[in-house]
């Protein structure tokens, strides 16, 4: 009772397991119901006519079995269908208890007297198929049993009481990882993960080669788009870091727009430089053309906020088409990238590009088709780098230039009231109206449920194997088509249970066996514990209770069928003892210790296959032994009185008993308790089919040859008490008890027989799936895990929760101020001389296999607790970004000592003396002789996630400007720093030495120093700071 008022729990996964389980056992069971019914009534008939019985002289009989048979081929005609039987299931399974009751009701009435003991096998065989066949709940089969007993004893309460003779009676975390990395990237990085992973419980393959993986591939055939805002540095100064990102968020999600537009994939932001690739990750035939237009789209865009805002901002596009090598390289914070000559050459297309143009190379041009009007790009355009290279280039032209510039004329922002905006919030505001996306607020529908109205698909899982079709990582229904099967992977699990499926060939049983193909499933589902067992003890011994009621209700009660029941109660009670000794152990403990074993006993029974057979085996047998004991109280000779001729029928009207014996009553109860010794053997439920059909056909011969042979005599003994008169007078076949019995013997036979096998089946099934399903619960936990790592490994820990906790709602953008950041810039500029495509390098990659392994080489330096709060920010080329400080709340550093605050600069020279350390050793293993340069600076930056299809973390600011300054105008094998930098890290123990005035661009003229790295703390300072 507890159970029905407590409150019900939300639905789970077990709980759709067990609906659909529920719901694929019932369907088959009503079907093998009703066809059961059908041919007990067509046995019925059959029985009749063999046994000489004219069915004419019977119309009450022959009339209620024709209806019943017309009625329930209704009812199967009906249920044949299973989505209609789905919807109205209910409804339909009270109809057929209905008719079943009926039926029952009808058998009463037709063929002879009307006995306290008339259809009791029939309303058990209602009760029971109720319960065990009909697709009703609980309490809707309780109340079925209930009223079905209720009616079979109302009607012969009321009838028979006029009779003096008679006796009385239930992804986020995916879709972030891939709003940030290409589908195929996420899956083989995953598949690495899981194949180290099991590497690492068996036996490990023996690698090829000790080179860290490598996640890059060549693509052909594709054009790359560089695209920088001139004049956007000097704006951004003038922006609070609210503004800034919002700002940045809003260009670079207006592009990423545009880029989805013309089937683009946006490579990485740089600053205020923005890069895509188009050919990726699938080869398009008009990838030239798209990056074309996307540059016109966004010059176009650029030039409407100019003439509407009047900011003095410009686009500058350059774009070259050729291949690429695309994917990631380190160990952490990864992103998405390209490498080769050609993207080198793009890059410097944009940069010797015209403000407003999209420059574009002869390769591109030749893709065009003559889709656009180019001219030549004027020589002093070009930068050094196209200057050497000597190739034309092209400048395109725009025809919706003009009409633009006429259409925006004095188009200004006049309307807003007050004094004159800062160019930054004019700006702001005017970005806004073009409602870019926030990062990752498609996460926000994440939660919405998957419907399941609609039928799964019958190949949902392929889409979760490593052969996903890269077509959907085009376009955004593609991505939701990869995600939501991820609900759809545990639903397709259930839809395996599939009722018809059982009858199909199947992959994992035998057909006719229904064992397991596999033979150590099949031993680990023989040999897995049943804790139930001791229920089905339980059950059967209900079942031999109520055998032992009936029979001493029924007999005289002679004493030796009291002494056998009692060695047999002791017998159970014994059996159920030691089922049950676990919940005695309380009890047991504080007893002598000799007992202290007893409790083992339950679990013994539990886990022990061979002893649970055997228990079980026994208990069936000693039910079926007692259920026919009363008959052999019983005379074995032929000797019943009511045959003699002269025998005057009221000199024994009122007599049931045979002279010295037992009633005669007991003999329909004694094949009632038959048909219980039936029942008993059903309890068991993990008993195999095998054994119950054995025991099942046992107890039919047994019961058969009873009474029809043996004990055949009492059957018409009673008849002939009940029809006294000629010898000629027969009841009907309803109501003659040994062929009634006969029959209810094979109905309860051919039932039971239905269900073990469904059972077996089943349990087999049950046990399948469940190991099934809990493979599938640690693959799913184990890709969440991987999953959550790699977002891990792409957003900085601090920044992850943000994104991946299940309460963010992502209304807002993310963005963070911190007074004191340090920025290190650590290029390899001998690198880009190393850097080679040809045939024996495999076109770069062997070269961008090296370049993997420093930057892993310098990921793994991250992972040392001194250098827990290095942030890797990103790597541009054979350039490493990292800052620390950005793990402190924002505004302490505000609330500190300067002195305090920049502490963690030393940390930084730290982190940068291990990165020489770590290329000296790579130096030293690959016959190089790469060398570092590397460029400090601290300051006040702003840290934030702008862009929506493809969310990045970064930081901005002039700190970072400079930084970037300070390692391309640096020197190989230095660390140069800014005068402030200098300063500060002098009263941390290092030494700077000045190296003088240095030109840097947007910077004008500054002292810059460099970093004393042969000493760590202290030391002698050598040209120090005046």
């Amino acid at each position: 009772m507890a159970r029905l008022f407590s409150p019900r729990p939300p639905p789970s996964e077990d709980l759709f397991y067990e609906t659909y389980y529920s719901l694929s056992q019932q369907y088959p069971l009503l079907l093998l119901l009703l066809v059961i019914v059908l041919c007990a009534l067509l046995a019925l008939l059959a029985v009749a006519w063999a046994s000489g019985r004219e069915l004419s002289s019977d119309p009450g009989f022959l009339t209620t079995v024709l209806s019943a048979l017309v009625g329930f081929s209704l009812l199967l005609g009906l249920a044949s269908h299973e989505q209609r039987l789905q919807r109205w299931t209910r409804p339909l399974s009270g109809l057929v208890w209905a008719a079943l009751l009926a039926l029952g009701h009808g058998f009463l009435f037709t063929g002879g007297v009307v006995s306290a003991w008339d259809q009791v096998s029939f309303f058990l065989f209602v009760i029971f198929t109720t319960y065990a066949m009909l697709p009703l709940g609980m309490r809707d089969a309780a109340a079925a049993g209930l009223a079905s007993s209720f009616s079979h004893l109302l009607v012969l309460g009321l009838y028979l009481g006029t009779q003096p003779d008679s006796p009385p009676a239930l992804l986020q975390q995916e879709h972030l990882l891939l709003s940030i990395l290409p589908a195929y990237l996420a899956r083989e990085m995953k598949a690495e993960i899981m194949a180290r992973l099991q590497a690492g419980q068996g036996s490990r393959p023996e690698s090829t080669n000790n080179f860290h993986s490598l996640y890059v591939k060549r693509h052909q055939g594709v054009s790359v788009l560089y695209a920088d805002i001139v004049g956007f540095t000097r704006l951004a100064s003038e922006c609070s870091p609210k503004e800034l990102v919002l700002m940045l968020n809003e260009l670079f999600g207006k592009f990423d727009q545009i880029a989805k537009e013309h089937e683009c994939m946006r490579i990485k932001i740089l600053g205020d430089c923005y890069y895509c690739v188009s050919g990726l990750p699938l080869s398009l035939p008009d990838h030239a053309i798209n990056c074309v237009r996307m540059g016109l789209d966004m010059c176009r865009a650029i030039r409407k906020l100019r003439a509407a805002t009047g900011v003095d901002i410009n686009m500058r596009v350059g774009v070259h088409s050729g291949s690429v090598l695309c994917g990631v390289i380190g160990l952490q914070k990864w992103q998405y990238d390209v490498w080769s000559h050609d993207v080198t050459l793009a890059n410097h297309m944009e940069a010797g590009g015209v403000p407003g143009r999209v420059h574009i190379t002869r390769a591109t041009l030749a893709l065009l088709a003559g889709a656009y009007a180019v001219e030549d790009a004027a020589m002093e355009h070009r930068d050094p780098y196209l200057r050497e290279l000597g190739e034309p280039t092209y400048l395109v032209i725009d025809p919706r230039a003009e009409e633009d510039e006429k259409g925006t004329a004095g188009g200004l922002l006049s309307t807003l009231e007050g004094p004159k905006m800062r160019p930054s919030l004019l700006m702001t505001r005017y970005l806004e109206s073009w409602g870019a996306a926030k990062p990752f607020a498609h996460l926000s529908h994440v939660d919405s449920p998957v419907s399941t109205s609609t039928p799964l698909p019958e190949k949902a899982l392929a889409s979760f194997s490593p052969q996903w079709s890269l077509d959907r990582s085009r376009t955004p229904r593609g991505l939701d088509d990869e995600l939501d099967t991820g609900d759809a992977k545990f639903f397709q699990v259930i839809e395996q249970l599939n009722s018809q499926k059982q009858w199909k060939q199947s992959k994992d049983f035998n057909p006719l066996t229904l064992y397991f193909r596999e033979k150590e499933m099949e031993k680990e589902y023989r040999l897995s514990a049943l804790p139930a067992f001791k229920y089905y003890a339980a059950c059967t011994f209900l079942v031999f209770l109520s055998n032992f009621v009936i029979q001493m209700l029924v007999t005289k009660r002679p004493p030796a069928l009291a002494i056998t029941y009692s060695v047999t109660f002791l017998l159970f009670l014994l059996l159920l003892f030691v089922c049950f000794s676990e919940h005695l152990t309380r009890c047991v403990f504080k007893g002598p210790k000799m007992l202290h074993w007893l409790p083992t006993l339950s679990s013994l029974v539990a886990t022990r296959p061979g002893l649970r057979v055997t228990l079980s085996t026994a208990t069936i047998l000693l039910v079926f032994a007692m259920a026919i004991t009363s008959l052999f109280f019983l005379p074995a000779a032929s000797n019943c009185p009511f045959w003699a001729s002269n025998v005057s029928s009221m000199a024994f009207n009122l007599s049931w008993e045979l002279p010295g014996s037992m009633p005669l009553i007991s003999i329909p109860y004694s094949m009632h308790c038959c048909v219980l010794g039936f029942l008993s053997c059903s309890l068991f439920l993990h008993m195999s089919f095998e054994l119950k059909l054995l025991l099942l056909l046992l107890w039919l011969v047994a019961s058969c040859s009873l009474f029809l042979n043996s004990h055949a005599w009492l059957s018409d003994c009673l008849v002939a008490r009940l029809y006294p008169g000629t010898l000629d007078s027969r009841p009907g076949v309803l109501k003659e008890p040994k062929l009634m019995g006969a029959i209810s013997f094979f109905i309860f036979f051919f039932t039971l027989l239905v269900l073990a096998r469904q059972n077996e089946y089943y349990c087999r099934l049950d046990f399948l799936w469940k190991k099934k399903l809990r493979q599938e619960r640690e693959e799913t936990e184990t890709m969440e895990n991987l999953t959550r790592l790699l977002l891990e490994n792409v957003l900085p820990a601090h920044v992850a929760p943000q994104f991946i906790g299940q309460n963010r709602r992502n209304e807002d953008l993310y963005h963070q101020s911190y007074e004191c950041v340090c920025v290190l810039f650590a290029s390899i500029p001998d690198f880009k001389e190393f850097y080679s495509e040809s045939n024996i390098n495999h076109e770069g990659l062997e070269c961008l296999r090296l370049l993997n392994e420093i930057i892993a080489d310098f990921d793994e330096l991250l992972s040392k607790p001194k250098f827990s709060g290095v942030e890797k920010i990103k790597t541009i080329g054979s350039t490493y970004m990292a800052a620390t400080g950005l793990n402190a709340t924002s505004g302490q550093d505000a609330q500190q000592d300067a002195e305090r605050s920049c502490s963690h600069l030393g940390t930084m020279v730290e982190f940068a003396v291990a990165l020489g350390s770590k290329l000296d050793v790579i130096n030293k293993h690959s016959f190089n002789n790469f060398r570092l340069r590397v460029g400090l600076n601290h300051g006040p930056v702003v840290a934030g996630v702008i862009g929506a299809q493809k969310p990045q973390y970064d930081i901005w600011g002039n700190t970072v400007n400079v930084a970037s300054r300070m390692e391309s105008t640096g020197v190989l094998g230095k660390i140069q720093v800014t005068e402030e930098t200098a300063r500060a890290l002098q009263s941390l123990g290092y030494t700077c030495y000045s190296r003088g005035i240095i030109k840097v661009k947007g910077k004008g003229q500054l002292c810059t120093y460099f970093l004393n790295t042969d000493l760590t703390r202290a030391g002698p300072p050598s040209a120090g700071l005046g």
